[in-house]
């Protein structure tokens, strides 16, 4: 059996931004990741966007996370030259029902220090971008958009570059705490066996079926309860209508059907919220339903009426590693380390959905916080 420092669990973003920080520390890591590549699904299926900070309950992880991890990513995409653009983001209110719950969300994001907030008139809204409707918007300067392919190589890079191992097709098939003096942990990918000091699951949607894995943990009572809930996206043919991004309002388990683009300017909606059975993960797939066409258009045109018929076409899909059920308030992101399990130098991620990529270099400080409690 291989002893090593570190073991961590998952290479998507949240993963190698945990294997460069334990990197960075001199800690002898090896990622472990079951497909062929890093980066392969929530990571690569989102807006790729940059948030502000502006929706989550302030002192909530994801609130202080975001924040932190937004300034952070901005840091070091200017550093790295990797390719980014603050081009900020518009969340408007459509009908006078929703302004209550926008004046509020103003407040949130206002306390949980985004401090560059406006709450603006639909006028004025209207007058930046002349394709919208709305009656009121908050305007977010600091929301952006980014290349998360190449954020995610950076990351990779400067954790190898620091003596991490990245070891792709090496799904973790089970592992135990071994109760001596040495505090180790063991982990089995296939025929391989490591022993860790530290072991981090960062396995997002597997992130709870890697828990209970673990021979030791009391999943019973320390794991939560998995579920999925599918973002379908859509592609604009033709000139992107906006020149920044365009959110409504919130609804149950996402931001709401927004407009976002690529840093080429290609135009593109969603991400939707369609609840997945909880044996999802079983036989995962990630087919976008042709069937919410309609539903595209009819929330779309609520703040771009200007939407032409058949403009829009299924394009990719993502799914979120939920540990909230449907209409069921939103749960934060679990960061489970010895203080909530006993167990020295395991921690587990669970619910890390968005804005788990905005988030990924603070969630990766706060991981190192966990181990040095």
């Amino acid at each position: 059996m291989e002893q090593i420092e570190a073991i961590v669990i998952g290479a998507g973003v949240v993963g190698l931004a945990c294997a460069r920080a334990l990197a960075q520390r001199g800690i002898e890591t090896v990622i472990l990741e079951q497909h062929e590549a890093f980066g392969t699904e929530t990571s690569a299926r989102n807006s790729e966007v940059v948030h502000a900070g502006i929706y989550y309950p302030t002192g909530s992880l994801k609130a202080r996370l975001c924040v932190a991890g937004r300034e952070a990513i901005y840091q070091y995409c200017a550093e790295r030259g990797i390719a980014h653009r603050r081009c900020g983001k518009l969340i408007v209110a459509t009908d006078a029902s929703q302004l209550p719950k926008l004046e509020a969300l103003y407040r949130q994001g206002l306390a949980n220090g985004v401090e560059d907030l406006a709450l603006i008139g639909g006028d004025e809204a209207m007058a930046m971008e002349p394709n919208l409707y709305c009656i009121a918007a908050i305007q977010s300067p600091s929301t952006g958009i980014f290349d998360s392919h190449a954020y995610m190589l950076a990351l990779l890079g400067d954790a190898e570059r620091d003596g991490a191992t990245l070891a792709v097709q090496s799904p973790v098939t089970g592992g135990r705490i071994v109760n001596d003096a040495g505090g180790r942990i063991e982990i089995s990918a296939g025929d391989t066996r490591l022993s860790a000091r530290f072991v981090i699951n960062t396995a997002g949607l597997c992130a709870t079926q890697v828990a209970h894995m673990l021979d030791g943990y009391d999943a019973a009572a320390h794991c939560p309860t998995p579920h999925y809930a599918k973002g379908n996206y859509y592609a604009l043919t033709g000139t992107a209508p906006f020149t920044q991004l365009i959110y409504p309002m919130p609804e149950i388990g996402g931001t709401g059907l927004h407009f976002t683009m690529d840093l080429g300017g290609q135009a593109r909606f969603g991400p939707d919220v369609e609840w997945l059975p909880d044996d999802w993960i079983t036989h995962p797939e990630y087919t976008v339903a042709g069937e919410r066409t309609a539903s595209f258009y009819d929330k779309i045109r609520s703040y771009w009426p200007g939407l032409d018929d058949n403009a829009l076409s299924p394009t990719y899909c993502g799914v979120r590693p939920k540990i909230h059920g449907p209409d069921v308030a939103a749960a934060d992101f679990v960061i489970q380390g010895k203080a909530e399990h006993g167990i020295p130098g395991l921690v587990h991620l669970f619910g890390i959905e968005s804005p788990g990529l905005t988030s990924s270099m603070a969630i990766a400080d706060a991981v190192l916080e966990a181990l040095d409690a």
